[in-house]
């Protein structure tokens, strides 16, 4: 009896393996959907565009971008999460849907871990910071000198609670040991506008947002969040170079999966989306809006993910910032 069960497990065990190669063999046979959690015409939208239509010329196959926005990317990866796994829907997550949101709402519709897989980590953006060019400030340790003579009377703002512009600032409060106070937008117009009409102090923005604005004078830049300077601004200082050593925010995006995704099916993905990165007018629109591009396998996102799941923790732990519904 037991040979019997073993013979009978070995035959399921091998028609299984079969089934998977032969599914992976013919991958992608139908079109891939690839959800985007955020609006069209937004950065992550724009910047994984220009990403899947080279996918789609390299391998073939028809990639329908759809985008999911709405409470601050969760109901996009939520969709991702629910879809079958079978690689026919991927999508984007970032530094905030991936990383931080797990430590600023009180419960996620996924569980990072249980629910997805990595699939390749696509670019990096940075963010700059700025002061309104009629302000006295003149360099980060000059900010860092006034805000600790003030405390608590200095204010930055950001487009909205757990963005790269509100996390870049809670790092700087913290390494920096200043006391100023964030004021949270409905978009980053807004906070900018208030900037530039000097009802605030600072701001940190994206780097492709910055350069026009630093071009045409209406803001002086401070220092990048880079740990090296960008090519967009090979001027402006990074905050570490500042005075802020390993001062880093980086506004990271990628690509994940379903949980349980053929591992086989994965690995092309992978490789398919490395490849699509190195190709020259890839590079180019992605410098263009301010991203580097990244690569890796799907272990080296996975790193990623976990490392800046536990930097982000403690900074909103130490923050005391109030968790969301």
């Amino acid at each position: 009896m037991n040979r019997y069960l073993q013979r009978s497990l070995g035959i399921a065990a091998l028609a299984a393996t079969l089934v998977s190669a032969s599914a992976v063999a013919a991958f992608p046979d139908k079109p891939v959907t690839f959800v985007v959690p955020s609006a069209a015409g937004g950065s992550p939208d724009v910047l994984s565009r220009l990403v899947t239509t080279q996918l789609a010329k390299d391998t073939g196959a028809t990639v329908v971008v759809e985008n999911r926005p709405g409470a601050a990317g969760n109901i996009g990866i939520a969709l991702i999460k629910r879809a079958a796994a079978d690689g026919y829907t991927i999508g984007y997550g970032n530094i905030n849907t991936l990383a931080v949101n797990r430590s600023l709402f009180n419960k996620l519709p996924y569980d990072v871990d249980k629910d997805l897989t990595p699939v390749a980590h696509l670019f990096d953006l940075y963010n700059v910071l700025i002061v309104p060019a009629e302000s006295p400030v003149t360099s980060v340790q000059d900010l860092i000198a006034r805000a600790k003579a003030a405390p608590g009377k200095m204010s930055y703002g950001a487009s909205g609670v757990g963005t790269t512009g509100h996390m870049g600032g809670e790092l700087f409060k913290s390494m920096a040991n200043v006391d100023v106070m964030f004021i949270p937008y409905n978009g980053g117009p807004a906070a900018l506008q208030d900037l530039l009409g000097g009802r605030l102090d600072f701001t940190f923005v994206n780097s492709s947002e910055a350069v026009p604005l630093i071009k045409s004078g209406k803001v002086r830049a401070l220092g990048v969040s880079s740990l090296k300077r960008l090519a967009l601004l090979p001027e402006v200082p990074t905050l570490d170079e500042s005075g802020l050593k390993g001062y880093e925010t980086v506004a990271w995006g990628g690509v994940v999966a379903p949980k349980g995704t053929p591992p086989e099916v994965v690995d092309y993905l992978n490789k398919a989306l490395v490849k699509a990165l190195q190709v020259p007018e890839v590079r180019t629109g992605l410098a263009g809006l301010g991203a580097e591009p990244a690569g890796g396998t799907p272990a080296d996102f996975q790193r990623l993910i976990d490392a800046e799941t536990t930097k982000w923790r403690n900074i909103i732990d130490s923050a005391k910032i109030e968790k969301l519904d």
